[in-house]
């Protein structure tokens, strides 16, 4: 074996496009091994709760990342390396395979919570060759921020104006046109199956607002997309708060968590949009979004730990409540609201939920329900498809007032922003089809509804369709805006004349991190 072998683990940073650590690679060594690990340790069950920490739905599309990859560094002649276990473990015998003389370094992408560091200290330790890393995961390099992290803002209006006025956005790095080839004689292994990583594989939802594969080829096709083939991107503001379709956002995040896309490369395309079509609120708004995902991150570096403690980052003790039974009906869609139970649904069979409706299931599950957010978390870190760690914990926290939002007492009026966001109904009746003879915005207030309405509609509460947990007090002040010729006798939960509040105090103590 000639000359010297880089090899580049590859983890959160599935693309050949702007990805530093790979470039580097292909332009530094004579031969470049390019590795992906199934880690064991990502298909066990989370921390606190033991939900399954990698749900079907991110598992399918990070095996159709992990192929796209594959199939994009053969067709520029090199090829990528797979296997399962653990990056510690699987490098040094790697290295040892192809002879620790002609290894000359390892690289990859930093990454910044626990799990992740812990994985670079034992690699550090264990492979015995020079280390190179690159930060690869943000809009704004870390390095290029005009202030320390320690002196990171804590409300996010702070730090999008200072990083707009005194930051500047690297260029994107080009990508050579053939890659130096896989050394000869490494076995390149079978990328594995859902099932062989124990994880039942599940079919597409037709409903799906998410119904793209994984991978670098998916991701830029949909950029090409949204921006030049429709200019959806132009609307982008004013359709964001949608709820049914694959239109109404970017829908980049499941793209840019796994690293498919580069926030560089987005905002690249979105200045030459600007420059060659239109510039507005709407497309300045997609680089917010992106601002907003920087932002998480460099929380997290700020915060190490504190991101996954249930006292969050502002170490506020709230009495936060242990109900099961009303979380497993929160998760499963049965909390008898329906815009509530629309959203999980549709996590649940998708992998997938708007914006809006992730604000307001997480603001019912802890203002509303007062469980402990980690709770919603973890839930979301095993069924999302566009799972981050940063962005997850961090929004998780925003929501419950121990985070990074100036307004503790923010909460979400459910049917207020169900009538805003579905004013006719129609997300409801496509994802709770129990309801789907209940007319229009009646439907967001079903337990209201007199008995001859709920009769016509083939409704019978707890039975067909539960009861609500709990009734706000402040929905009934949007209650006269939904048909007000169907309402009246309607009972709340537990058979108590609505509106009215119900308690369940309860409390987690551990504060212990992720692992």
């Amino acid at each position: 074996m000639a000359g010297k072998v880089i090899i580049c683990l590859l983890r959160n940073d599935l693309r050949i496009h702007d990805n530093e650590a790979l470039l580097w690679a292909f332009k530094h060594g004579s031969q470049v091994l390019p590795i992906y690990c199934f880690d064991p340790r990502h298909f066990k069950g989370t921390y606190h709760f033991g939900f399954a920490k990698t749900g079907p739905h991110r598992l399918k599309f990070l095996i159709e990342s992990v192929q796209d990859l594959r199939c994009r560094l053969k067709s520029k002649g090199s090829g990528l390396i797979v296997r399962t276990g653990k990056p510690e473990e699987v490098i040094p015998e790697l290295i040892k395979s192809v002879g620790p003389e002609f290894v000359s370094s390892l690289v990859y992408t930093q990454e910044v919570t626990q799990e992740e560091i812990d994985v670079e200290a034992a690699l550090n330790k264990s492979c015995g060759v020079k280390i190179q890393t690159f930060w690869n995961s943000t809009l704004f390099h870390k390095d290029d921020l005009s202030f320390s992290i320690k002196q990171l803002p804590d409300v996010f209006s702070q730090f999008r104006k200072r990083a707009e006025t005194e930051c500047s956005v690297r260029s994107v790095i080009p990508t050579p046109e053939t890659f130096k080839p896989l050394p000869q004689g490494i076995e390149e292994g079978n990328i594995p199956t859902c099932e062989d990583l124990g994880v039942e594989n599940v079919p597409q939802d037709s409903r799906t607002a998410f119904p793209y594969s994984g991978g670098e080829t998916s991701g830029l096709d949909r950029i090409k997309y949204y921006f030049w083939e429709t200019d959806k991107v132009a609307k982008y503001k004013e359709t964001r708060n949608g709820m049914i379709g694959a239109d109404y956002s970017t829908k980049f995040a499941p793209w840019l968590a796994h690293g498919c896309l580069s926030p560089r490369f987005i905002y690249s395309e979105i200045k030459r949009y600007e420059k060659e079509r239109i510039s507005n609120q709407s497309t300045y708004w997609v680089i917010f979004e992106l601002l907003w995902r920087d932002y998480f991150r460099f929380v997290a570096m700020k915060y190490g730990n504190e991101i996954f403690f249930l006292n969050g980052i502002r170490r506020m003790h709230l009495p936060w409540k242990k109900d099961t039974n009303a979380f497993i009906a929160w998760k499963e869609g049965r909390t008898g609201v329906p815009y509530v139970d629309a959203n999980m649904r549709e996590l649940a069979a998708t992998g997938f939920m708007s914006n809006r409706g992730r604000q307001n299931v997480a603001s019912f599950l802890t203002k509303d329900l007062k469980l402990d957010w980690r709770l919603g978390a973890e839930w979301f870190e095993s069924m999302l498809i566009d799972h981050d760690v940063c962005s997850n914990y961090g929004n998780w926290q925003y929501s419950a007032g121990i985070g990074n939002d100036p307004r503790q007492d923010r909460k979400f009026n459910m049917v207020k922003q169900g009538l805003d966001y579905d004013p006719n109904g129609d997300y409801i009746r496509l994802w709770i089809p129990e309801l789907n003879q209940v007319k229009g915005g009646d439907v967001h207030t079903v337990w209201a509804l007199n008995s001859t309405v709920l009769s016509r509609a083939n409704v019978v509460l707890a039975q067909t369709y539960p009861k609500p947990l709990v009734i706000a007090p402040e929905w009934g002040r949007h209650m006269g805006k939904v048909g007000g010729a169907t309402r009246g006798g309607g009972r709340g939960c537990g058979g108590q004349q609505q509106p009215t509040k119900r308690g369940m105090d309860f409390y987690f103590k551990n504060t212990q991190p992720r692992q």
